[in-house]
């Protein structure tokens, strides 16, 4: 008996100079990370220009942070937490995938009343309206959309929605009135960015919206948009450069609308990225002792070209002089303006751009573009990238509940691999060709 307490004794006494167990460490965030939390929690309060700033600061402070952190930091994010929209946006952007799915405050563009979902996710509405310029300056634009939209239309075999046509040229409020009065549960367009914004600040929009251009306003919670912008354009070009490991890049522009916006989104990313962008030069035919200079002083590692063809083939003789031809060279998708003819292009050879997958291989779903191009006019030229658009915004029309409801998820569409971030935005990742003999190629090793 003595014995056995004796064994009791010693037990507890052991157990009394045994150390609790430690409680697992608390990892903090990254400080950008922590500072963007603190400008997200604000966000929504704010409206104009103050609102598109903080924005910027939220990005900018995000870009700091390398993929791991990214990726750690927002897969950390409590729910509902306002930065995890744009955290999981520069995630898209990077090609990253996401911890978790947005929260879209139950709304997923889906409706009790209609058959349930394919295999793949399709699942269209019943009845679909289209808002686009049908008469007017704008009129061959929206031609050239509608019949993408409708080649996709009638090259699907399932069940189709029933369609609507309205003519947004006397006003786009009054063709959307018009769209709900007719019982449509899903419109798409207008085509116009001040018609976007003008849905944008009317009434809550009753029937969901996929627009088709991208205004100054955010998309309402159950509405998206679907844009060609050169900013997303900015954006991607930006991010090829990054993925390749570019530190010092040289930013050659021209001077019209969409160069200048291309040109200001992809500075600004490589800024935030922390890229040196030593120096953006405005094109001209007479850059050759400007670029021998930078070539010495500067010694950019990548250069990257806002240019159409016929510039490019201009600058050309002058990067060769300057010896900056063998560094690695990206462009705008505005480099296929003015190409053509591969005896000429072949001054382009070695240049990479992103472009619409359609235009350089074929895509499920669509005749090829050369032989679209044979039968209508609108896939022709400049057109077929519109042409290409309105075929993806009736792939969207399918399969936008896929998008909102599961992370990660993708189109493969005609102008790239199409997802919706956070903020009812379409992203869209771009394909990558290179000039080579003059010819586009797809470029199958390009980065993600």
């Amino acid at each position: 008996m003595r014995s056995a307490l004796l064994v009791l004794l010693l037990a507890l006494a052991g157990c009394a100079s045994v150390p609790p167990p430690s409680a697992p460490p608390v990892h903090a965030y990254a400080p950008p990370f922590i500072e963007a939390q603190a400008l997200a929690a604000g966000h929504d309060a704010l409206k104009g220009q103050a609102r598109r700033d903080n924005a910027n600061a939220i990005e900018g402070l995000l870009a700091q942070l390398d993929d791991a952190t990214l990726a750690r930091d927002a897969a950390r994010l409590p729910a509902g937490d306002a930065l995890y929209n744009f955290a999981g946006r520069t995630l898209l952007r990077r090609g990253l995938p996401l911890p978790h799915p947005f929260d879209r405050g139950g709304s997923g563009f889906g409706a009790a009343t209609r058959p349930p979902a394919d295999t793949d996710g399709y699942r269209p509405p019943l009845n679909v309206a289209i808002l686009l310029p049908l008469s007017g300056s704008q009129a061959a634009a929206a031609e050239a959309v509608r019949d993408g939209y409708l080649a996709g239309y009638y090259g699907e075999s399932r069940r189709r929605p029933t369609l609507h046509f309205y003519d947004t040229t006397p006003g786009a409020g009054a063709a959307y009135a018009h769209a709900q009065a007719d019982g449509n549960d899903l419109v798409v367009g207008p085509l116009g960015r001040e018609d976007v914004d003008a849905l944008a600040s009317s009434t809550p929009l009753e029937v969901p919206l996929l627009a088709l251009n991208r205004g100054n306003r955010a998309p309402s919670p159950g509405n998206a948009a679907f844009s060609l912008s050169p900013e997303d354009e900015g954006i991607s070009l930006a991010q090829h450069l990054l993925d390749r490991g570019s530190k010092r890049v040289l930013l050659i522009a021209g001077s019209d609308d969409i160069q200048r916006r291309t040109t200001e989104a992809a500075k600004a990313q490589l800024q935030r990225r922390r890229v040196t962008v030593v120096a953006t030069l405005g094109y001209s035919t007479a850059m050759a002792d400007a670029l021998a200079q930078l070539a010495q002083d500067n010694a950019p590692d990548a250069l990257l070209l806002v240019l159409k063809a016929p510039q490019a083939r201009a600058l050309a003789p002058q990067l060769a002089a300057a010896g900056l031809d063998r560094l690695p060279r990206l462009a705008s998708s505005q480099i296929l303006s003015g190409s053509g003819k591969a005896s000429e292009d072949m001054a382009l050879d070695g240049i990479v751009f992103p472009t619409e997958p359609w235009l350089v291989q074929p895509v499920a779903g669509l005749p090829t573009q050369a032989n679209a191009a044979a039968r209508v006019d609108s896939a022709k030229g400049p057109a077929a990238r519109l042409f290409a658009f309105g075929f993806d915004a009736w792939l969207l029309t399918g399969h936008l509940e896929q998008l909102a409801q599961h992370p990660n998820a993708e189109v493969a569409g005609a102008t790239g691999r199409l997802s919706l971030d956070g903020f009812g935005n379409i992203l869209r990742r771009p394909a990558w060709s290179q000039f080579r003999a003059g010819v586009p190629v797809p470029l199958r090793d390009a980065a993600r």
